[in-house]
């Protein structure tokens, strides 16, 4: 990555002296910055919004510790990865996570995916299951569970009231950054249960989104899934998302999640045609990996190492 400024933000170190790696590696066309930690079989990490891969800070070292090549990436046009003119659409997002793998020279991955990266798990194990040893999602329903709720649920479509603002041209965008990206920390607080972030952690993603293009690249994914809804691209990946998802699963959700209702991520497993695991998480948000780390972790990296998950 070139841009010091980006550098200074993203490549950091995780708390309490642990030294991660940092680096770019090529895939899908772009550039896409890791944090790496630990060696064993890969887990890849897919941040979501308005966040970058330090969300996964408390995992990437459990999960080392737990003997597992933990790999935290940013999505394209977030943290240090390029910011492409285009290519915010899932099934492309797909082939960056897929990309990201195969330059890390690994057969496949463990995919731990939470909010837009859930959504991008799904797609990635839809779409490339060979490539996909497990999936885990967080905060996010299936695709086409997310699609049915958002068009028929009143309740779930108030509570993306957000994605809805984000249609509009540009003034998201100047919204997003606007007094330091101060909606940014409102979103966060707001999205969190009882157990908010620190301080520290907010201004961290506050200041993410502030580097420039940033805000427009995290907001384009959005555009497309709604203005895709009726388009012929959307709903030919609407089709292609019926194929079934032949991985074990793991749906882990926050109980007071205020952004994806329980009863829009519930039944996603209906396209899991493997063993496929409900975790809620009681007093939790939209973030329960960082809400309450050690519960997550456990939960994640018992079922990792379960050689039958459950149906």
């Amino acid at each position: 990555m070139t841009d010091p400024a980006a550098s200074s933000v993203v490549r950091i170190d995780l708390p309490h002296g642990h030294r991660v790696t940092h680096r770019d590696v090529a895939a899908n066309g772009a550039r896409f910055h890791i944090a790496e930690l630990g060696d064993g079989p890969l887990v890849l990490l897919l941040h979501g919004f308005p966040q970058f891969w330090w969300t996964w800070r408390h995992q990437l070292v459990a999960l080392a510790d737990a003997g597992y090549r933990a790999v935290a990436m940013d999505l394209r046009g977030v943290g240090g990865s390029d910011r492409t003119p285009r290519g915010y659409d899932p099934a492309n997002l797909a082939l960056d996570v897929t990309g990201v793998i195969r330059s890390l020279g690994e057969p496949d991955a463990a995919l731990v995916g939470h909010d837009l990266g859930g959504y991008l798990a799904w797609t990635t194990a839809a779409m490339r299951p060979k490539l996909v040893r497990r999936l885990a999602v967080v905060s996010m329903p299936h695709p086409r569970r997310w699609r049915a709720a958002m068009l028929r649920d009143a309740r779930q479509t108030a509570a993306n009231s957000y994605i809805w603002g984000f249609q509009r041209p540009w003034l998201p965008e100047r919204q997003l950054t606007a007094d330091g990206a101060e909606l940014v920390g409102r979103l966060i607080q707001d999205w969190s249960g009882p157990r908010t972030p620190e301080d520290e952690t907010v201004q961290m993603y506050r200041r993410a989104m502030c580097i420039p293009s940033t805000a427009h690249c995290a907001i384009e994914p959005y555009r497309w899934l709604v203005r895709s809804l009726a388009r012929p691209d959307g709903i030919q990946f609407y089709r292609r998302m019926k194929r079934p998802v032949r991985v074990p699963t793991l749906h882990l959700h926050g109980s007071l999640d205020p952004v994806t209702r329980t009863r829009s991520a519930a039944g996603s497993g209906e396209y899991v045609e493997a063993p496929y695991r409900w975790r809620l998480f009681d007093g939790l948000g939209h973030f329960p990996h960082e809400e309450d780390p050690v519960v997550f972790s456990t939960e994640l990296i018992n079922w990792l190492k379960d050689a039958e998950p459950d149906r």
